[in-house]
């Protein structure tokens, strides 16, 4: 019987020509009608996970032959994604939002390079198949439009709202936490659609927030009843049967402690140190042998590697295994025998490990040690009745000590790095109200114990790799070379250099060096921080690739198998060798390293799904800690400097944004490179690592978010002039914009002819230009025979895409002539309609060329056309105008008045029928046409964000919305409300100002 690798090995060779399945059943034999059966259910099995893939012609190949990149999809907020590549060789893939094709984040993907920047840059690509989905559900905020409704996703990379139609609300009401099941995919311009399966209850209500999370990284709470009669099934206690039967060397005698936090409940590790009569020291770490009770196979062992790892939330625990075995008989509590796998070294006086051994036991610990009592018992600080009732360990603590401080010594001078962080613990009551936050404290006993377990991990890598068995390893591997000198080129700012070695690699011990080096200044917490974002993530692996940060050629995680899965697996593996005289059967050799990668794949996607439901939980309850802090000042240090403005991080690890829309005192520049904001007038430099004083301006718990600012920043004045700011404000200057000249046409200062010229925005050049000393006075829209000034629509063939960016921006089209434009209030944009332009992402007086710009907070659309030296520029005015076109509402820096044109009609908030408010960007009817019939299309977002016109068909889009004029016509009221939500209602821009495909 053909084998599956047979069939991808035959693709991958070089002289493979992509087949058809009756050519392959040709080249491998295949005669009988059940072999032929078989063969093609292969195929398709194959095909299903992404291994091979069919061509559009039917012929089989693998993807990398057929110009198909495999991997995950990591998208944005903002809408784009990148591929990750399953093939560490091949460079990350842009994936611009229009060519998700359906795909999410996390989705494991195909997707098809479609272009790569000069000298083989960056790529781009499309997702032409999603091979597995990662999103069955969606946990979000239920948002009710009584026929229909919205749900939006706590995930911001979930850039669209799901649509619920009304039949699927299960009764659940606006303001409610919900868990949304997908039904369809986004698809195009598609949003997705969803059913509600789960209320959490109240966005505010105790305890929701905490559940969201745990929803929307779906981690399992409960265990299945098969899991839990497993667990009930595992013994009390230990006979001596047990320990004699399977032949444990019995270390009950010795003494044995574990040293573990105060509120610790699976104690997973015991230690003991001895000086021997040669005067060597052997340590003794003492592992639970949870693998002898959950066995490979089992429900329990499902169970485990579904999950992966514990989850440490910050008022409770998502264990891995039952608390029956836990922080039952798998926990080495006191006084009690418990089986274990130890792992024992000696060390000579020179640190050199010169005999080890590997072997299940039993012990029995004297003491459950905590990390508190230990320290002050070396430090001198304990209780006379703690140093009396611990009198007959000091002896051992004190070697303990000597050893921890040995082994450490030895592994700086060989390069590990030490990222001496200070943690945080967020102390809350019985509500889930955080209360305080205090640091965690790293002392002596931390450090002893962390040492120990290093020394076991390293010692167990190194014995099991030398056994060629499959392994699970932990491996961190060298850092991108890239990332490195701009590291080193950042250090140089604060006055540190590194020597690079051989070809310009930089060995750890030169960053372990700065390390040293930066200690106690007030730089070092920067510094660190940007050093380890320079460095790869650790993760699992089959293969034992060293690891960097610790300087360890071998290194394995054996020491907690009660909370890591990988832990159990490799307990197993050492157990089999054990019982099989050091080796493995071939049989169950095979089998075990076909299983290694995914585990280790499996288990390092599970470790990252708890980071991020731990940091999650974290910014929670640290923006939940500051909301009654409003207005509080503090003092901290700038702990990232980005394009938007500069984190600051507290004394108690808080951490909050100062927009750069807030340094109201100067125009900043973004250095990269020197990670710092430099005013352009004053010169005045905000760079990483400063101090700063800072006041608690807002708090979101929408997004978890704290907003910090200045304490010696004025507010900007009304009608100043400011380089970032955007619309709604006043110019400056006595009659709006400066040094219009010329004379127009109709004789009216700095206004556009009404008529023919007004299509597209365009007024009519006169002679000479136009003239009115004061620029427009008063800015007013104008109605051509295309419409409004803020709602364009074209000849045939012409179009005007939506450009993003943040702050504030305009863009121009390519007849538009370019001028220099300061802008009045800030936390605003503006988005100019052209014809035929780049997307514009350039702030205040750099004017980019844009299909119409977009950004965030109040727009403005302004159609800005001219010819020769004549310049004009129509400015929408606040109310409504109504035109052929459609209607608008804009604001604008004018008080223009609203002009009525031909075929104008009542607002559609003045003709609402029942179904309610559909949207705030204009009626059914036009909206509808607009999917349809390719009319423009305009949506108003939350909060009086404007979203960008929708242009299908080729023609031009608006950049403007408001309310619409139309009659409601008699379609099917389910699919126009369907067709509607499938526009997407907000967050619907590309995110990052690149000009979109079209296809």
């Amino acid at each position: 019987m053909i084998k599956e690798n047979e069939i991808v090995s035959l693709m991958q060779e070089e002289a493979y020509k992509p087949m058809s399945y009756k050519e392959l059943e040709k080249h491998f034999g295949i005669g009988s009608a059940n072999e032929f059966k078989d063969f093609i259910k292969m195929l398709n099995q194959l095909e299903e996970s992404g291994h091979i893939v069919r061509s559009p012609n039917d012929r089989y190949g693998v993807p990398e032959r057929m110009n198909l990149v495999r991997g995950k999809l990591q998208a944005h907020a903002k809408g784009f994604a990148f591929l990750i590549p399953e093939d560490r060789e091949h460079p990350d893939v842009y994936i611009n939002a229009h060519d998700l094709n359906t795909a999410m984040n996390g989705d494991i993907v195909f997707v098809k390079v479609t272009s790569r920047s000069q000298g083989g840059g960056r790529l781009e690509g499309e997702v032409v198949r999603v091979i597995t989905r990662a999103n069955s559900q969606i946990v979000g905020v239920f948002q009710s439009q009584d026929t229909y409704a919205f749900v939006i996703a706590d995930d911001k990379r979930v850039t669209r709202d799901i649509f619920i139609p009304q039949h699927a609300f299960m009764g659940a009401v606006s303001g409610q936490k919900v868990v949304v099941k997908i039904v369809n995919y986004p698809e195009g311009r598609s949003a997705a659609e969803g059913e509600v399966i789960e209320i959490l209850g109240h966005k505010d209500d105790p305890g929701v927030d905490i559940l969201a999370i745990i929803r929307k990284h779906q981690l399992p709470e409960a265990f299945q009843p098969e899991v839990l009669a497993e667990a009930e099934a595992a013994p009390d206690s230990i006979t001596e049967e047990e320990i004699i039967g399977q032949g444990r060397r019995d270390l009950r005698a010795k003494t044995i402690v574990t040293i573990d936090g105060e509120d610790a409940k699976d104690l997973d590790d015991a230690v003991n140190v001895e000086l021997l009569d040669n005067g060597n020291v052997r340590l003794g770490v003492h592992i639970a042998d949870v693998s002898y009770y959950v066995r490979e196979g089992t429900a329990l062992d499902i169970e485990a590697y579904n999950r992966g790892c514990s989850v440490y939330l910050t008022d409770r625990v998502i264990p891995m295994l039952p608390h029956r075995l836990s922080n039952g008989i798998c926990s080495l509590n006191p006084q009690v025998d418990r089986l274990t796998m130890s792992c024992e070294m000696e060390f000579d006086a020179d640190l050199k490990v010169v005999n080890h051994e590997i072997f299940t036991s039993v012990i029995k610990t004297k003491e459950r040690m905590t990390y508190t009592n230990v320290r002050k018992l070396l430090t001198g600080e304990a209780e006379p009745e703690i140093v009396e009732k611990y009198a007959y360990l000091m002896e051992d603590f004190k070697r303990m000590e000597e050893l921890a401080a040995r082994l450490r010594s030895r592994r700086m001078k060989r390069g590990a790095i030490d990222f001496d962080f200070e943690e945080s613990k967020i102390l809350v009551d019985a509500d889930g109200k955080p209360t305080d936050i205090v640091k965690r404290e790293r002392s002596v006993a931390e450090m002893m114990i962390e040492e120990f377990m290093l020394a076991a991990n390293e010692t167990v890598a190194e014995h099991f790799s030398w056994l060629k068995v499959p392994f699970l390893y932990r491996v961190h591997e060298d850092p991108d070379s890239e990332k490195l000198m701009n590291f080193m080129e950042f250090v140089t700012t604060f006055g540190y250099a590194m020597r690079g070695g051989k070809g310009g690699a930089i060995h750890a011990r030169s960053l372990q060096a700065l390390l040293e080096d930066i200690k106690g200044t007030p730089e070092e917490t920067v510094i660190s921080k940007v050093m380890l974002r320079s460095m790869k993530q650790a993760k699992y692996d089959a293969q034992s690739l060293g690891h960097f940060g610790l300087a360890a050629e071998f290194y394995s995680h054996f020491t907690s198998p009660i909370r890591r899965y990988p832990d159990l697996v490799i307990h197993r593996v050492i157990r089999e060798v054990l019982e099989n005289g050091g080796t493995l059967p071939d049989k169950r050799h095979d089998y075990l390293a076909s299983r290694m990668n995914d585990i280790a794949q499996q288990s390092s996607e599970r470790e990252r799904v708890a980071v991020d439901a731990e940091r999650d939980t974290e910014a929670l309850k640290k923006a939940q800690y500051m909301l009654d802090k409003v207005g509080e000042e503090f003092e901290g240090i700038i702990s990232s400097v980005t394009g938007f403005g500069m984190f600051i991080e507290l004394d108690n690890t808080v951490e909050g944004l100062i927009r750069l829309s807030d340094l109201t005192d100067d125009y900043y520049n973004h250095h990269e490179k020197q990670h710092a904001l430099i005013g352009e007038r004053t010169s005045k430099i905000y760079r990483l690592g400063d101090s700063i004083k800072v006041r608690v301006a807002r708090v979101s718990m929408e997004d978890h978010t704290i907003d910090f600012e200045l304490l010696d920043m004025k507010p900007r004045k009304e009608g100043a002039f400011n380089r970032g700011g955007g619309g709604g404000g006043k110019f400056k200057g006595a009659g709006g914009f400066k040094g219009f000249r010329g004379k127009s046409d109709n004789g009216r200062s700095g206004r556009p002819e009404k008529g023919k010229g007004g299509t597209n925005g365009r007024p009519e050049k006169g002679k000479g230009g136009y003239k009115g000393k004061g620029g427009f006075a008063k800015a007013q829209p104008v109605v051509g025979q295309g419409g409004t000034a803020n709602q364009t629509t074209g000849n045939p063939g012409t179009r005007g895409d939506s450009g993003t960016g943040q702050g504030k921006k305009r863009g121009r089209g390519d007849n538009g002539a370019a001028r220099r434009i300061e802008m009045a209030a800030p936390g605003a944009a503006e988005g100019a309609v052209g014809t035929e332009g780049a997307a514009g992402t350039e702030r205040g007086r750099r004017r980019s060329r844009g299909k119409g710009g977009q950004g965030q907070g109040q727009k403005r659309a302004e159609g800005f056309a001219g010819s020769g030296d004549g310049k004009a520029e129509n400015i929408a005015g606040i109310g409504t105008g109504e035109g052929q076109g459609g209607a608008f509402q804009g604001n604008s820096a004018g008080q223009g008045k609203s002009r009525r044109g031909k075929g104008g009609s009542k607002p559609w908030s003045d003709k609402r029928e029942k179904g309610g408010k559909i949207g705030e960007g204009g009626s059914l009817r036009q909206r509808l046409q607009s999917v349809g019939a390719g009319r423009t299309d305009s949506g108003v977002g939350q909060g009086g964000e404007r979203g960008r016109g929708v242009s299908l068909g080729g023609e031009a889009q608006a950049g403007g919305g408001g309310s619409a004029a139309s009659e409601r016509s008699g379609m099917d009221w389910a699919s126009g409300v369907n067709a509607l939500a499938k526009g997407g209602r907000r967050r619907s821009d590309d995110g990052d100002g690149s000009k979109k495909r079209r296809r």
